[in-house]
C-alpha cells in the first residue's frame, strides 16, 4: 500500500489530499485539508510575495506535514501555481520552504496545470464535449475538450484574488469599478482565438470561486450535502442571478450568504465574473461542476504510471 500525498499551493489556498493506492491501482482518498493562506495578496505589480502570506503558507504547510510525517513512506507530490509562478521572488520563497518545512515545491506552468485539470474532470465526469474553467485566486485555466480529447489549453493572469485587489470594492462594489473589472476579462477572452470554438457548449466550472458559486444554489434549494457539487448543473441564469444577488449586499452581507465561506466573501464578486462572461460570450446555458481537478489529475497520472 502506498500513500500518495498531493500538496496544491494556489494563491488563495493550499490543499492536500492522501490517497491510499495499492499494488492493483485501487485506491481510497484517506484525507483532505485546505487553508486559506492568500499567498498572492497584495503581490504588486513588482510581483512580490509579501512576509504576511508567506507566514501564513508556511504555518499551513507545517501543519500538512505534521499530518503526512506520521505515514509510512508517503509519496509528496508539492506543486504551486499561479502566484509562486509569477512571483519575482520565487526562488527565495522555494528555498525558504524547503529550509523551513523540508518541502521541495514544483512550480508548474499553466498549461501543466491545465492537463491535470483535464485529467481530473475527463475521468470523473461522462464528458465528451465542453469548456473547463478553473478560476483559481491568481489565474483561470480553460480548456477546449473535443470528444473526449483535450484540443485547446491556455493559463489566463486573471483570478479571483488578483481581480478583486486590482479593480473592486472589498466592500460595497461599484458598478463602475465592476464595469472595468468586465471589459479587462472581456479583452482577454477575446484574445484567445481558439475560444469562439466553444460556442453553446456546455461549461465546466472548476476552482474555489466556481464551486463556491454550486454551494450557494445548494443551499438554496436545500440539498442535505451542499458540499457535495461534483456534477451538480446550474442554468445560466441561476448564474446570473447569484452575482447579481451578491452585487446588492455589502461585504458583511455577503459573509451572511449561505454556502458562501466568509473568508472569500471579498473577492467572490472578482470570482464569478470569468464564467459569467464566458457563459454570455459563448451562449452557454449550463455548466457542471467538478470537485475533481489539478490533485485529482496528479492522481490518475500517477496511477498511469504504475500500470505502465
Amino acid at each position: 500500500m502506498k500513500n500518495l500525498v498531493v500538496i496544491d499551493l494556489g494563491s488563495n489556498s493550499v490543499r492536500m489530499t492522501i490517497t491510499e493506492v495499492d499494488s492493483h491501482g485501487n485506491y481510497q482518498t484517506v484525507n483532505q485539508i485546505k487553508r486559506y493562506v492568500r499567498l498572492s495578496a497584495n503581490m504588486g505589480p513588482e510581483k512580490i510575495l509579501q512576509p504576511e502570506a508567506i507566514d501564513r503558507t508556511l504555518a499551513a504547510l507545517s501543519d500538512f506535514k505534521d499530518v503526512y510525517s506520521q505515514l509510512e513512506k508517503p509519496d509528496i507530490h508539492a506543486v504551486a501555481t499561479a502566484a509562486v509562478r509569477q512571483a519575482s521572488n520565487q526562488k527565495a520563497f522555494l528555498k525558504q520552504v524547503k529550509e523551513q518545512v523540508g518541502l521541495t515545491l514544483k512550480v508548474i506552468s499553466g498549461a501543466t496545470e491545465a492537463r491535470y485539470d483535464y485529467l481530473g474532470v475527463i475521468n470523473t465526469l461522462p464528458m465528451v464535449n465542453g469548456l473547463i474553467v478553473d478560476t483559481g485566486g491568481g489565474s483561470s485555466e480553460l480548456i477546449l475538450v473535443q470528444n473526449q480529447q483535450l484540443k485547446h489549453v491556455v493559463s489566463i493572469p486573471l483570478g479571483s484574488v488578483t481581480l478583486s485587489q486590482n479593480y473592486l470594492e472589498a466592500d460595497v462594489v461599484q458598478s463602475a469599478s465592476l464595469f472595468k473589472a468586465m471589459t479587462f476579462v472581456n479583452n482577454v477572452f477575446n484574445d484567445v482565438w481558439w475560444l469562439r470554438e466553444a460556442t453553446n457548449l456546455p461549461i465546466i466550472g472548476l476552482g474555489g470561486a466556481n464551486r463556491t458559486l454550486a454551494k450557494i444554489n445548494r443551499r438554496k434549494k436545500n440539498f442535505l450535502n451542499a458540499e457535495d457539487v461534483h456534477g451538480y448543473k446550474l442554468t445560466d441564469e441561476d448564474v446570473y442571478e447569484t452575482l447579481t444577488q451578491l452585487l446588492g449586499l455589502d461585504l458583511e452581507g455577503r459573509k451572511k450568504v449561505p454556502g458562501l465561506a466568509k473568508e472569500r466573501a471579498d473577492i467572490i464578486v472578482g470570482g464569478l465574473i470569468p464564467v459569467t462572461l464566458l457563459m454570455r460570450l459563448l451562449d452557454s446555458q449550463q455548466i457542471t461542476f467538478s470537485n475533481a481537478g489539478l490533485r485529482d489529475g496528479i492522481l490518475f497520472e500517477y496511477l498511469n504510471d504504475l500500470k505502465a
